[in-house]
């Protein structure tokens, strides 16, 4: 085999990462994506595995991906109920991406559900966004939850514990009062809808759900349905805590 040929070779990468690599989307968007045939390279559909090598094109829903270097960009949202954390057009709400209306391609870092509003981050670095959302490494989310009725301290102890749902426990979180009807909540996970289904394990209806903290980063006082960017010692802090 020829140097050159296995130079090559070594320098292909999964298209997944690539994809992420580009700022395009997370590596679990990506295998999305390539399982609805959205995904080409070359022309020629894509399949997970794929590797893309130098000068290849790929393109995602018709749009070729540019080859440039992409510029770190983090954007904190607080988002309003209504949106939907997605790139899809495909809802009949907005998604976010649309809703901030950035040049530059962003992804939204996991999701809050269009019920809930809050801090919601926003990212090109997709290498960054997956060790945010493996659920093994235990980073912590921090929520403010209204429900319909006066709570017992007994049903804080007992959220902390772990809940049954979805076939599985909730990890130990931590719950503390901030009213008759109002508690703050730190858990490590995201199961889907996951404060939402513990208190209706509890026959507690959450009126308003908002997400203050992830990691490091802070609502703060960023208005309802604006956007900032990360200081450059908050991505410090973040990217170290994901190292």
């Amino acid at each position: 085999m020829k140097p050159e040929t296995i130079a090559m070779q070594e320098d292909a990468i999964r298209i997944n990462k690539y994809l992420s690599s580009k700022g395009v989307c997370s590596r679990r968007e990506a295998d999305r994506l390539l399982d609805q045939g959205q995904i080409k390279i070359d022309g020629e559909v894509a399949v997970k595995g794929a590797m893309v090598k130098p000068g290849q094109i790929v393109e995602v829903n018709g749009k070729v991906v540019s080859q440039k270097e992409v510029e770190k960009l983090w954007i904190a949202l607080n988002k309003p109920r209504g949106i939907v954390c997605t790139t899809s057009n495909k809802d009949r709400a907005q998604n976010v991406v649309d809703y901030i209306g950035l040049k530059e391609r962003v992804y939204p870092v996991g999701r809050l559900d269009k019920d809930s509003e809050g801090l919601l981050l926003l990212t090109n670095q997709g290498e960054a966004a997956d060790k945010l959302l493996r659920a093994s490494n235990y980073h912590e989310k921090e929520y403010i939850v209204t429900v319909n009725k006066t709570i017992e301290d007994s049903f804080l102890r007992r959220m902390e514990k772990g809940v049954p749902i979805l076939d599985t426990v909730t990890r130990p979180c931590k719950c503390v009062r901030l009213g008759h009807n109002k508690f703050k909540i730190i858990i490590t996970q995201g199961l889907n809808r996951q404060i939402r289904r513990m208190c209706q394990y509890f026959h507690v209806e959450v009126v308003s759900l908002q997400r203050v903290r992830i990691m490091n980063i802070k609502l703060g006082n960023l208005k309802y349905g604006e956007y900032r960017k990360l200081t450059p010692k908050e991505i410090k802090e973040l990217e170290q805590a994901l190292k």
